[in-house]
């Protein structure tokens, strides 16, 4: 059974070019991929996350929200059974930052210039860990 991933554009941030060639990249790499587009607020994407039955989300952010939108987003997941689900999150994050998100929950931070076989990579490990234990 292939991992299925959500991506979301989270908050208003109105890029998308990023997420799209992230999306044909695991594509590629074998897993389903449902892309929700762009403006999503939390509850959507929790929704989209339960509805998808996803093994993993992945949400890009541009915007500098990520320190208002994240810590809500994992508080939603939680609350709806959903803490095992593997989320991912890319964009302009300053190293800063990514230390706080790790603390939420998230299990990586891709940067710009991060690479595609490597965000596929990591996806892929994510899950076969979490099935293992």
């Amino acid at each position: 059974m292939p991992i299925r991933v959500v991506l979301a554009k989270l908050g208003l941030d109105g890029h998308d070019r990023g997420i799209q060639v992230v999306a044909r990249a695991l594509r590629d790499a074998g897993m389903e991929v449902i892309y929700t587009g762009l403006w999503q607020t939390p509850e959507a994407v929790v929704r989209a996350v339960e509805d998808e039955d996803a093994d993993v989300l992945g949400v890009s952010l541009l915007s500098g929200a990520h320190n208002t939108l994240i810590p809500v987003l994992m508080d939603m997941l939680r609350a709806r059974g959903l803490a095992h689900v593997r989320v991912i999150v890319g964009g302009i994050i300053p190293e800063a930052d990514i230390q706080k998100l790790a603390a939420l929950g998230v299990a990586k931070v891709f940067t710009p210039g991060a690479g595609l076989t490597e965000i596929a990579e990591f996806v892929q490990r994510s899950v076969a860990d979490r099935l293992k234990s």
